[in-house]
């Protein structure tokens, strides 16, 4: 399932592969661009799908999209990543929270660190 979102939510940047490795070890700021990226796509995906809990949180599609695709690039450029290991990483990011319940934690800390409208 988690695949399928991620799948989704990365439709802007087509380029991306369906990671089959295990997510790479980062740092701190990296894990954090990985884990808001993630969870801004989580919270666009249920907008776009009219989710109640998702549309608490402001309009992610445009501005979470952005954030996902320049975040990436910097974790992939900074950590020396490939596109299968982002994808992992960012997987392993969404499939935690999910599994934890953790979304509705994260993405008022995250919400933050995005581009202004």
């Amino acid at each position: 399932m988690i695949r399928a979102l991620l799948a989704i939510a990365l439709a802007a940047t087509p380029t991306f592969a369906m990671a089959q490795s295990a997510p790479p070890q980062l740092g701190v700021e990296h894990r954090m661009l990985v884990r808001c990226s993630a969870a801004f796509a989580l919270v666009a995906y249920g907008q776009d799908n009219g989710n109640a809990e998702a549309m608490r949180y402001p309009a992610l599609g445009e501005r979470g999209r952005e954030f996902f695709v320049q975040a990436s690039a910097r974790v992939m450029d900074e950590a020396g990543l490939d596109r299968e290991q982002i994808q992992a990483a960012l997987s392993a990011e969404a499939q935690d929270m999910i599994d934890n319940d953790t979304l509705d934690q994260v993405v008022p800390v995250c919400l933050g660190l995005l581009p202004e409208e």
